[in-house]
């Protein structure tokens, strides 16, 4: 075997150096795109079929037809209008990046989805509160997704930008507990406490001027619950 020469090191030692800062480089955000192909686009466009957004056909492919339903999407739910399902329109759409777009909770049915989503903004928001509080904050995001005021899916109302002070401090992101995942149940099984409110807030911390013009209709535990 022939030793290597100068040059052959000095070529190696290069291309070692590139692997390393390849590694410690941060990851680009995963993203689906005009373009991609798969079945990462594939569950997109089911999504966007699901909800009215999308009439085509569900082939994996990202094109025209396909931009232009995410850009919908994204404009009814508050989100920018780019026609890039990033992490936020994922999110939104009840996706999650893991190096791609996959659905968030595995071979976890719709419903299940919607419960631990719907628990994660409870827990965020209701801890604490006693349990049928819990259950009307859950309630308040349903009877928006009903009103043509409001994004018409739960993750878009959750996510819609400023809707939640939890979504914005980041506990929205915490594990909630089962009594939280059971309010979430509760609401989604058709249990509303507020008849039919939609917003509510807490009297003693509320700044904006705007929602003190609300009509209150009950109060429970902390939180005031208006239409």
């Amino acid at each position: 075997m022939k030793r290597m020469g100068e040059n052959g090191r000095r070529v190696l030692a290069a291309m070692l150096c590139a692997l390393l800062l390849m590694a410690g480089m941060p990851r680009a955000e995963a993203a689906v795109a005009w373009g991609s192909k798969g079945e990462q686009v594939s569950q997109v466009q089911r999504k966007l079929k699901q909800w009215g957004y999308y009439s085509g056909s569900v082939d994996g492919v990202f094109g025209q037809d396909t931009y232009n339903a995410v850009v919908r999407f994204q404009k009814k739910n508050g989100l920018t209008a780019d026609g890039v399902v990033g992490t936020q329109t994922a999110a939104a759409m009840g996706l999650t990046f893991s190096g791609s777009v996959s659905a968030s909770t595995g071979t976890a049915s719709s419903y299940e989805s919607d419960v631990e989503l719907l628990a994660r903004l409870i827990h965020g928001e209701a801890r604490g509160e006693p349990y049928v509080g819990m259950v009307a904050v859950g309630a308040v995001v349903l009877n928006r997704v009903k009103s043509s005021k409001f994004p018409n899916t739960i993750a878009g109302v959750i996510y819609q930008s400023g809707a939640f002070d939890c979504v914005r401090d980041g506990q929205i992101n915490l594990t909630p507990n089962e009594q939280s995942r059971r309010a979430a149940r509760d609401a989604l099984n058709g249990w509303d406490p507020t008849g039919g409110c939609l917003y509510y807030y807490n009297p003693s911390t509320a700044t904006s001027s705007w929602i003190w013009q609300r009509e209150v209709r009950l109060t429970i535990g902390d939180h005031s619950f208006a239409v």
